[in-house]
Protein backbone atom coordinates (compact mmCIF):
# COMPACT_ATOMS: atom_id res chain seq x y z
CA UNK A 1 0.00 0.00 0.00
CA UNK A 2 1.42 3.35 -1.28
CA UNK A 3 1.32 5.77 2.00
CA UNK A 4 -0.82 8.45 -0.43
CA UNK A 5 -2.94 7.97 -3.14
CA UNK A 6 -2.56 8.97 -7.17
CA UNK A 7 -5.48 11.06 -7.80
CA UNK A 8 -7.24 9.82 -11.17
CA UNK A 9 -8.40 12.56 -12.61
CA UNK A 10 -11.85 11.42 -14.74
CA UNK A 11 -12.93 13.87 -17.79
CA UNK A 12 -14.45 13.66 -21.32
CA UNK A 13 -17.66 11.19 -20.78
CA UNK A 14 -20.37 10.41 -23.38
CA UNK A 15 -22.80 13.34 -22.31
CA UNK A 16 -23.37 16.44 -24.87
CA UNK A 17 -20.48 18.52 -22.11
CA UNK A 18 -18.15 15.92 -23.07
CA UNK A 19 -15.77 18.47 -24.65
CA UNK A 20 -16.56 20.83 -21.56
CA UNK A 21 -15.49 18.19 -19.14
CA UNK A 22 -12.11 17.60 -21.19
CA UNK A 23 -11.04 20.65 -20.49
CA UNK A 24 -12.28 21.25 -16.61
CA UNK A 25 -10.18 17.59 -16.61
CA UNK A 26 -6.73 18.55 -18.03
CA UNK A 27 -7.02 22.12 -15.93
CA UNK A 28 -7.57 20.31 -12.66
CA UNK A 29 -5.00 17.19 -13.65
CA UNK A 30 -2.55 19.76 -13.94
CA UNK A 31 -3.10 21.58 -10.98
CA UNK A 32 -3.41 18.28 -8.79
CA UNK A 33 0.01 17.36 -10.29
CA UNK A 34 1.76 20.07 -8.20
CA UNK A 35 0.57 18.13 -4.84
CA UNK A 36 -0.10 14.21 -5.82
CA UNK A 37 0.63 11.95 -7.92
CA UNK A 38 -1.88 12.31 -11.01
CA UNK A 39 -2.95 10.41 -13.78
CA UNK A 40 -5.81 11.68 -16.02
CA UNK A 41 -8.27 9.12 -17.80
CA UNK A 42 -10.22 10.29 -20.89
CA UNK A 43 -13.44 7.79 -20.26
CA UNK A 44 -15.37 7.06 -23.89
CA UNK A 45 -18.61 4.58 -22.05
CA UNK A 46 -20.40 4.89 -19.30
CA UNK A 47 -18.22 2.99 -17.16
CA UNK A 48 -14.84 2.84 -14.86
CA UNK A 49 -12.22 3.03 -16.63
CA UNK A 50 -9.74 -0.07 -16.86
CA UNK A 51 -7.01 -0.04 -13.91
CA UNK A 52 -8.77 2.02 -11.50
CA UNK A 53 -7.38 0.32 -8.24
CA UNK A 54 -9.11 1.18 -4.65
CA UNK A 55 -5.87 0.47 -3.03
CA UNK A 56 -4.15 3.09 -4.86
CA UNK A 57 -6.35 5.34 -6.89
CA UNK A 58 -8.37 8.27 -5.50
CA UNK A 59 -11.12 10.13 -7.90
CA UNK A 60 -11.46 12.94 -8.90
CA UNK A 61 -14.12 13.27 -11.61
CA UNK A 62 -14.91 16.28 -13.78
CA UNK A 63 -17.78 14.78 -15.54
CA UNK A 64 -20.67 16.80 -16.76
CA UNK A 65 -24.21 15.68 -17.39
CA UNK A 66 -25.83 11.96 -17.30
CA UNK A 67 -23.53 9.64 -15.73
CA UNK A 68 -21.33 11.94 -14.22
CA UNK A 69 -23.32 14.28 -12.59
CA UNK A 70 -26.46 11.71 -11.90
CA UNK A 71 -24.76 9.62 -9.11
CA UNK A 72 -24.46 6.39 -12.17
CA UNK A 73 -20.39 7.21 -11.82
CA UNK A 74 -20.29 7.83 -8.52
CA UNK A 75 -22.72 4.69 -7.86
CA UNK A 76 -20.34 2.16 -9.54
CA UNK A 77 -17.24 3.95 -7.57
CA UNK A 78 -18.97 2.93 -4.34
CA UNK A 79 -19.56 -0.51 -5.25
CA UNK A 80 -16.04 -1.05 -6.59
CA UNK A 81 -14.62 0.13 -3.17
CA UNK A 82 -13.21 3.28 -4.90
CA UNK A 83 -12.95 6.87 -2.69
CA UNK A 84 -13.99 9.80 -4.92
CA UNK A 85 -13.96 13.38 -4.41
CA UNK A 86 -17.31 15.16 -3.81
CA UNK A 87 -20.99 13.57 -3.33
CA UNK A 88 -21.92 10.69 -3.01
CA UNK A 89 -24.25 8.52 -5.26
CA UNK A 90 -27.41 9.54 -3.30
CA UNK A 91 -26.94 13.41 -3.22
CA UNK A 92 -25.61 13.77 -6.79
CA UNK A 93 -29.28 11.78 -7.87
CA UNK A 94 -30.65 14.46 -5.93
CA UNK A 95 -29.21 17.75 -7.13
CA UNK A 96 -28.81 16.33 -10.91
CA UNK A 97 -32.62 16.13 -10.33
CA UNK A 98 -33.69 20.05 -10.47
CA UNK A 99 -37.03 19.26 -9.06
CA UNK A 100 -36.18 16.99 -6.15
CA UNK A 101 -33.85 19.80 -4.73
CA UNK A 102 -36.87 22.07 -5.10
CA UNK A 103 -38.07 20.35 -2.54
CA UNK A 104 -35.39 19.65 -0.38
CA UNK A 105 -34.22 23.33 0.11
CA UNK A 106 -37.65 24.87 0.29
CA UNK A 107 -38.03 22.43 3.40
CA UNK A 108 -35.34 24.04 4.83
CA UNK A 109 -36.81 27.74 4.30
CA UNK A 110 -34.57 28.31 0.85
CA UNK A 111 -36.92 30.07 -1.35
CA UNK A 112 -37.32 28.71 -4.85
CA UNK A 113 -39.31 30.48 -7.80
CA UNK A 114 -42.95 29.36 -8.41
CA UNK A 115 -43.21 26.45 -10.74
CA UNK A 116 -44.49 22.66 -11.72
CA UNK A 117 -42.97 19.26 -12.84
CA UNK A 118 -44.55 17.81 -16.21
CA UNK A 119 -43.37 15.00 -18.73
CA UNK A 120 -43.10 15.25 -22.29
CA UNK A 121 -46.41 13.19 -22.84
CA UNK A 122 -48.54 14.95 -20.44
CA UNK A 123 -47.56 18.86 -21.35
CA UNK A 124 -49.42 22.05 -19.76
CA UNK A 125 -51.74 24.27 -21.80
CA UNK A 126 -50.02 27.30 -22.05
CA UNK A 127 -53.19 29.16 -20.85
CA UNK A 128 -52.78 27.14 -18.03
CA UNK A 129 -48.89 27.87 -17.16
CA UNK A 130 -49.69 31.80 -17.68
CA UNK A 131 -52.47 31.67 -14.99
CA UNK A 132 -50.31 29.66 -12.99
CA UNK A 133 -46.90 31.39 -13.63
CA UNK A 134 -47.26 34.91 -15.84
CA UNK A 135 -46.06 35.08 -19.70
CA UNK A 136 -42.03 35.22 -18.49
CA UNK A 137 -41.47 31.49 -18.17
CA UNK A 138 -38.43 29.43 -17.64
CA UNK A 139 -38.41 25.66 -18.82
CA UNK A 140 -35.45 23.20 -18.47
CA UNK A 141 -34.98 19.68 -19.10
CA UNK A 142 -35.39 18.66 -14.96
CA UNK A 143 -32.21 16.12 -15.24
CA UNK A 144 -29.60 17.82 -17.59
CA UNK A 145 -26.74 20.48 -16.53
CA UNK A 146 -24.48 22.78 -17.97
CA UNK A 147 -28.13 24.96 -19.15
CA UNK A 148 -28.73 22.10 -21.70
CA UNK A 149 -32.12 22.96 -22.98
CA UNK A 150 -32.51 25.74 -21.30
CA UNK A 151 -35.39 28.53 -22.90
CA UNK A 152 -36.76 31.28 -21.56
CA UNK A 153 -40.32 33.02 -22.78
CA UNK A 154 -42.02 35.71 -22.22
CA UNK A 155 -45.07 35.47 -24.03
CA UNK A 156 -48.38 33.27 -24.29
CA UNK A 157 -47.76 32.47 -27.89
CA UNK A 158 -43.73 31.72 -27.43
CA UNK A 159 -44.85 29.54 -24.26
CA UNK A 160 -47.03 27.48 -27.06
CA UNK A 161 -44.38 27.07 -29.35
CA UNK A 162 -41.81 26.49 -26.56
CA UNK A 163 -44.01 23.90 -25.61
CA UNK A 164 -44.87 22.22 -28.96
CA UNK A 165 -41.45 21.84 -29.12
CA UNK A 166 -40.55 19.26 -26.34
CA UNK A 167 -41.36 15.53 -27.38
CA UNK A 168 -39.39 13.70 -24.42
CA UNK A 169 -38.05 13.78 -21.06
CA UNK A 170 -38.97 15.76 -17.58
CA UNK A 171 -39.60 19.08 -17.57
CA UNK A 172 -39.80 22.06 -15.21
CA UNK A 173 -41.56 25.24 -16.15
CA UNK A 174 -40.79 28.35 -13.56
CA UNK A 175 -42.01 31.46 -13.09
CA UNK A 176 -38.86 33.96 -14.56
CA UNK A 177 -37.62 36.14 -11.78
CA UNK A 178 -35.42 38.93 -13.16
CA UNK A 179 -32.50 40.12 -10.97
CA UNK A 180 -28.83 39.46 -10.46
CA UNK A 181 -27.28 36.00 -10.94
CA UNK A 182 -25.21 35.13 -8.29
CA UNK A 183 -22.76 31.41 -7.80
CA UNK A 184 -21.13 30.90 -4.73
CA UNK A 185 -18.59 27.28 -4.30
CA UNK A 186 -18.57 25.74 -1.07
CA UNK A 187 -15.73 23.65 0.57
CA UNK A 188 -16.92 20.71 2.89
CA UNK A 189 -20.02 22.40 3.13
CA UNK A 190 -18.69 26.60 4.13
CA UNK A 191 -19.57 29.33 1.53
CA UNK A 192 -16.61 30.81 0.15
CA UNK A 193 -16.89 34.00 -2.12
CA UNK A 194 -19.81 35.29 -4.00
CA UNK A 195 -19.47 35.83 -7.61
CA UNK A 196 -22.22 37.69 -9.52
CA UNK A 197 -23.24 36.88 -13.40
CA UNK A 198 -23.79 38.79 -16.20
CA UNK A 199 -24.33 37.54 -19.68
CA UNK A 200 -24.75 40.57 -22.26
CA UNK A 201 -27.39 38.61 -23.62
CA UNK A 202 -29.56 38.76 -20.26
CA UNK A 203 -29.68 35.11 -20.14
CA UNK A 204 -26.88 32.76 -18.56
CA UNK A 205 -27.54 29.80 -21.32
CA UNK A 206 -25.33 27.17 -22.76
CA UNK A 207 -24.08 29.63 -25.60
CA UNK A 208 -23.62 32.33 -22.33
CA UNK A 209 -21.25 30.46 -20.54
CA UNK A 210 -19.18 28.66 -23.18
CA UNK A 211 -18.48 31.53 -25.27
CA UNK A 212 -15.65 33.95 -24.35
CA UNK A 213 -16.85 37.36 -23.85
CA UNK A 214 -20.46 37.18 -23.53
CA UNK A 215 -20.78 37.06 -19.81
CA UNK A 216 -18.96 39.48 -17.57
CA UNK A 217 -17.73 38.19 -14.03
CA UNK A 218 -17.72 40.26 -11.13
CA UNK A 219 -15.57 38.24 -8.05
CA UNK A 220 -16.64 39.29 -5.47
CA UNK A 221 -20.06 40.47 -6.12
CA UNK A 222 -20.88 43.96 -5.18
CA UNK A 223 -23.15 43.15 -2.41
CA UNK A 224 -23.57 44.72 1.34
CA UNK A 225 -22.33 42.60 4.08
CA UNK A 226 -26.04 41.77 4.63
CA UNK A 227 -26.57 40.48 1.48
CA UNK A 228 -23.48 38.29 0.72
CA UNK A 229 -24.17 36.67 4.07
CA UNK A 230 -27.66 35.93 3.02
CA UNK A 231 -26.42 33.59 0.05
CA UNK A 232 -23.71 32.41 2.28
CA UNK A 233 -26.14 31.12 4.41
CA UNK A 234 -28.88 29.87 1.64
CA UNK A 235 -26.13 28.18 0.39
CA UNK A 236 -24.61 26.06 3.12
CA UNK A 237 -28.34 25.53 3.91
CA UNK A 238 -29.01 24.05 0.84
CA UNK A 239 -25.79 21.91 0.73
CA UNK A 240 -27.09 20.52 4.10
CA UNK A 241 -30.38 19.76 2.91
CA UNK A 242 -29.49 17.63 0.10
CA UNK A 243 -26.98 15.65 1.70
CA UNK A 244 -23.75 17.25 -0.12
CA UNK A 245 -20.34 16.38 0.79
CA UNK A 246 -16.82 17.95 0.19
CA UNK A 247 -17.76 21.19 -2.28
CA UNK A 248 -20.14 22.47 -4.92
CA UNK A 249 -21.40 25.38 -6.36
CA UNK A 250 -24.67 26.81 -5.82
CA UNK A 251 -26.37 29.33 -8.04
CA UNK A 252 -29.10 32.20 -6.91
CA UNK A 253 -31.10 34.84 -8.23
CA UNK A 254 -31.80 38.09 -5.79
CA UNK A 255 -34.53 39.60 -7.70
CA UNK A 256 -35.25 43.50 -7.96
CA UNK A 257 -37.38 43.42 -5.06
CA UNK A 258 -34.71 42.16 -3.16
CA UNK A 259 -35.64 38.48 -2.06
CA UNK A 260 -32.98 35.59 -3.24
CA UNK A 261 -34.20 32.65 -4.76
CA UNK A 262 -32.18 29.38 -5.59
CA UNK A 263 -31.57 28.18 -9.19
CA UNK A 264 -30.12 24.64 -8.67
CA UNK A 265 -26.78 22.83 -6.79
CA UNK A 266 -23.64 22.07 -8.98
CA UNK A 267 -22.12 19.47 -7.58
CA UNK A 268 -19.26 18.60 -10.60
CA UNK A 269 -18.96 21.96 -11.31
CA UNK A 270 -16.38 23.68 -14.17
CA UNK A 271 -12.54 23.56 -13.37
CA UNK A 272 -11.08 25.53 -15.63
CA UNK A 273 -8.75 28.25 -13.81
CA UNK A 274 -11.44 30.49 -14.79
CA UNK A 275 -14.42 28.72 -13.95
CA UNK A 276 -17.07 29.91 -11.18
CA UNK A 277 -15.96 27.51 -8.76
CA UNK A 278 -12.27 28.88 -8.58
CA UNK A 279 -13.20 32.64 -9.11
CA UNK A 280 -15.63 32.09 -6.03
CA UNK A 281 -12.59 30.14 -4.30
CA UNK A 282 -9.87 33.17 -4.89
CA UNK A 283 -12.18 35.59 -3.68
CA UNK A 284 -11.25 33.72 0.44
CA UNK A 285 -7.38 33.80 -0.83
CA UNK A 286 -7.32 30.10 -2.68
CA UNK A 287 -5.39 30.41 -6.02
CA UNK A 288 -6.39 27.34 -8.22
CA UNK A 289 -3.38 24.66 -7.46
CA UNK A 290 -4.90 25.12 -3.61
CA UNK A 291 -8.49 24.87 -4.34
CA UNK A 292 -7.72 21.43 -6.45
CA UNK A 293 -6.11 20.69 -3.00
CA UNK A 294 -8.38 21.37 -1.04
CA UNK A 295 -11.15 19.36 -3.53
CA UNK A 296 -9.76 16.56 -2.91
CA UNK A 297 -8.59 16.28 0.50
CA UNK A 298 -11.30 14.93 2.01
CA UNK A 299 -11.59 12.10 -0.08
CA UNK A 300 -7.72 11.56 0.23
CA UNK A 301 -8.84 11.14 4.18
CA UNK A 302 -11.71 8.75 3.74
CA UNK A 303 -9.07 6.67 1.61
CA UNK A 304 -6.19 6.94 4.41
CA UNK A 305 -9.60 5.53 6.79
CA UNK A 306 -10.40 2.50 4.59
CA UNK A 307 -7.28 1.50 3.84
CA UNK A 308 -5.46 -1.06 5.72
CA UNK A 309 -1.84 -0.24 7.45
CA UNK A 310 1.14 -1.16 5.10
CA UNK A 311 2.90 -3.90 6.95
CA UNK A 312 6.19 -2.88 8.83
Amino acid sequence: MNPSPIIAVFAGGTSPEREVSLGSGKAAALAMAYSHPTEFFTLETDAIPAGIDPQRHVVFSTLHGVFGEDGAMQRLLEEAGVSYAGCDAKASDVCFDKWRTRQAVSAMGVRVAPGREFDAQHRPRSAELVAQLGEQVVLKPNRQGSSVGLQIVSSRAGLEIALGGIRQGNWIAEKRILGRELTVGLLRGRAMGVVEITPKTGVFDYTSKYTKGLTEYTAPAALSQDETAEVQRAAETAFAACGCRDYARIDFILSNEGELYLLEINTLPGMKETSLLPMSARCVGLDFNALCRELVAPAIERWSGAAPTPKA
